[in-house]
């Protein structure tokens, strides 16, 4: 564990670099640049409310702009933060054949920088529980636990990924189908109690700790206690990822050189 540590400690200035990097790249060839961070969850919000609002029922949910946009900004830290580590080592192939850089440093940079990323569009968040009159309560603080968990999950789920994408290339192409499930699974636009009152459908929400992850947040934002049982399961779903994330990547790395 010192040697892990002493490791981390040595190279924490390239982790830094290299997620300054990604921040860069991600808006490299964009005119309004940094800006789409907070106007892409704005627009997604503002389409999905006219849509689901017009078309379908959704009377059950209050503050509707605020419940989808919980929903949708978590869920798009957990998709491109998993997409962007599930590439890095395949990404950085000419840097890892080149000099010796601890190989888990890409796919948590990766991680990372969505992250930050993810952390301030939550500003567009802000702004429109004020428009929707959301008056912050002490609840807010617990929305520390749902962000340290999908940070932690998605860490977890890149390390699994990249180690797959190096062997198998097909698994970016399986990821994207496997996260569009995950999408219609979290409850991000309906009304999970629709599902949850039917003993046949309920495991679909139950056992996705996404959707835990989601539903605490909102409790969070909406003043209302988290629910301990869905905390506790989605982090220890968590920390069970990252475990075998980090095993599964540190017994094939040496064989990623074959194979990049």
């Amino acid at each position: 564990m010192k040697r892990l540590v002493a490791n981390f400690k040595k190279y924490r200035y390239l982790l830094g670099e290299l997620v300054k990097k990604d921040i860069k790249l991600k808006y490299r060839n964009s005119v309004l640049g940094f800006l789409w961070t907070l106007l892409e969850p704005l627009l997604t919000m503002m389409v999905l409310t006219f849509v689901f609002s017009s078309f379908l029922e959704r009377n059950s949910i209050k503050n509707f702009p605020v419940f989808i946009l919980c929903g949708r900004l978590l869920y798009s830290y957990f998709s491109n933060g998993t997409k962007l580590a599930l590439k890095s080592i395949r990404r950085n192939g000419s840097m890892i054949r080149k000099v010796y850089v601890p190989k888990y440093i890409y796919p948590l940079s990766s991680a990372l920088s969505g992250f930050i990323t993810f952390l301030l569009s939550l500003t567009v968040l802000v702004g429109v529980a004020a428009v929707q009159h959301i008056k912050p309560t002490w609840y807010l603080l617990q929305a520390v636990i749902p962000l340290i968990t999908i940070l932690i999950m998605t860490i977890g789920v890149g390390f699994i990924l990249a180690t797959l994408d190096v062997f198998f290339r097909d698994a970016e192409y399986l990821w994207g189908v496997i996260l569009m499930l995950i999408m219609y699974a979290s409850a991000i636009f309906y009304d999970p109690s629709k599902i949850l009152d039917n003993p046949m459908k309920a495991w679909v929400l139950k056992y996705n700790p996404l959707y835990a992850i989601i539903m605490n947040f909102r409790h969070s934002i909406f003043g209302e206690p988290m629910e301990i049982k869905y905390a506790a399961y989605a982090f220890g779903f968590a920390v069970v990822t990252l475990v075998v994330g980090l095993t599964m990547f540190y017994k094939k790395q040496d064989k990623f050189i074959l194979y990049i």
